[in-house]
């Protein structure tokens, strides 16, 4: 084990700049000191002494295509040098394309119409996604959302976020939410199975439809007070927990007999993470909105959108000057968008993100067998969780996973003679989870490096 990493001069120079001059209100100093990288390409990033990191977390997912990927690169350079603005106003080629693409696709697989309205960033949609919910439901400003669910740290996106730190200090902007139990089945009763404990919480969410005393709901009028159901069909900053797969369907069933929508945050799990185009794909059901960013510019250019139902989101019931952004639908944003579905058209690329994600979950599942601390492993393609507990394989222990989070980032692991640093992002209820969102272009060999780099953090961590 190593001693406290020192930041070098230069560094130091620059760390102390940042203290002066930036806003610590969009930064989060997980380490101390704070690296500063200096290049990156596929699985890797580099900082400015050239140390090596293999990251699996890709920028909470943002760059699922890897660090520099060349093909969507070039899609951006080539951009540049023909049509790089033009005032969102306008239309351009690109804009109109992605919106078919996208909505063509969601024909094909859930028999609807329907438009697309493009914003810059995952945030920024979901608050044009609560405008077109409103606007539907005749200015309904009450959602449900999950326990353990992120939407956004904007006014809007944090009033339907289930973390009351990210509002605290804010209040309230026009939505609330009423936020339910998410289906954690290793936190959940014991006794069910995976399934019957989906069921358990369907069920308990439809008692709040028994009568008009439990508080949601008009019997005399078949109206409810909420508009919509805010769903990340696998939780991401709560920890990558993956519902049992009739969880979702049953839940649409309640929610279709209510009339209340349910709108699909893809933010995170969009565009192959899970192994499909929307992880709501894996439930059998249809969603009324899906909200999607990151990936889709392989976080080159913040580019982010909606996908609505055509009764919600045509031009007579959600008309021109809606909602505005400057950036919105920018050409750099949609031609690096165009090119991702190309690529990924290219190839079946579902099943080879499916594959990885079984070969890696197997990784994590040797690992869990020969370290007790490793209570839960799960995932969905190149979503996964690996939960880290106390002795008992159970009671949380953020404080390990902390250990070895910093422990990573020092960059003094050695496989094969080469000095790696690994890099991890931490989620849960508890922040007790590895949520594990690699590169969905990672090689086996890299899936590999990556469990060794783990178990040799699994080394330090119980033996210190």
């Amino acid at each position: 084990m190593s001693d406290i990493r020192i930041a070098t001069a230069e560094d130091q120079i620059l760390l102390d700049k940042e203290a002066k001059y930036c806003s610590y209100g969009d930064t989060v100093h997980y380490i101390e000191p704070p690296r500063i990288f200096s290049r990156c390409e596929g699985s890797y990033v580099w900082d400015t002494e050239d140390q090596a990191y293999l990251d699996l977390q890709m920028w909470y997912s943002a760059v699922n295509f890897g660090y520099a990927n060349p093909r969507l690169n070039n899609a951006l350079k080539q951009q540049i040098d023909t049509l790089p603005q033009i005032a969102s106003q306008y239309l351009h080629k690109g804009k109109i394309e992605l919106s078919e693409m996208i909505a063509v696709d969601a024909k094909k697989k859930f028999g609807l119409d329907g438009r697309v309205h493009f914003n810059v960033g995952g945030s920024q949609s979901i608050e044009d996604s609560l405008k077109v919910v409103r606007n539907a439901s005749n200015g309904k400003s009450l959602m449900f959302a999950f326990e353990g669910g992120y939407h956004g740290r904007t006014l809007g996106a944090s009033s339907i976020t289930s973390s009351f730190r990210y509002r605290r200090r804010y209040g309230h902007f026009g939505e609330r939410a009423n936020f339910i139990p998410f289906p954690y089945h290793f936190r959940g009763p014991k006794g069910m199975t995976k399934e019957e404990y989906g069921s358990h919480c369907v069920q308990q969410f439809a008692r709040l439809f028994e009568t008009e005393y439990n508080g949601v709901w008009d019997p005399k009028t078949n109206q409810c007070e909420y508009a919509a159901f805010y769903v990340e069909p696998i939780q991401g900053t709560g920890g990558y927990v993956i519902p049992p797969m009739n969880f979702y369907r049953e839940l649409k069933h309640v929610l279709d007999q209510h009339g209340i929508l349910m709108v699909s945050d893809e933010i995170q799990m969009g565009f192959y993470r899970t192994g499909k185009l929307w992880s709501i794909e894996h439930f059998d059901v249809q969603p009324d909105v899906i909200v999607f960013g990151k990936a889709l510019t392989n976080g080159l250019n913040p580019l982010g959108g909606i996908w609505a139902r055509e009764e919600l989101i045509n031009p007579k019931i959600f008309p021109p000057g809606s909602t505005h952004s400057t950036f919105a639908s920018n050409p750099l944003g949609t031609a690096v968008g165009l090119e991702m579905f190309k690529m990924t058209s290219e190839v079946d690329y579902g099943a080879m993100v499916m594959a990885k994600g079984k070969y890696f979950l197997e990784g994590l599942q040797d690992l869990q067998k020969r370290f007790p601390i490793i209570g839960d492993v799960d995932g969905l393609g190149l979503a996964l969780r690996c939960e880290i507990c106390g002795p008992d394989g159970f009671a949380p222990d953020k404080a390990t996973l902390d250990y070895m989070v910093e422990e990573g980032m020092k960059g003094d692991m050695v496989v094969d003679g080469q000095k790696l640093g690994l890099i991890l992002d931490v989620g849960g209820y508890y922040k007790n989870v590895i949520t594990l969102a690699p590169s969905l272009e990672i090689s086996y060999p890299e899936i590999d490096l990556g469990l060794k780099l783990l178990e040799q953090l699994l080394v330090r961590a119980t033996t210190r």
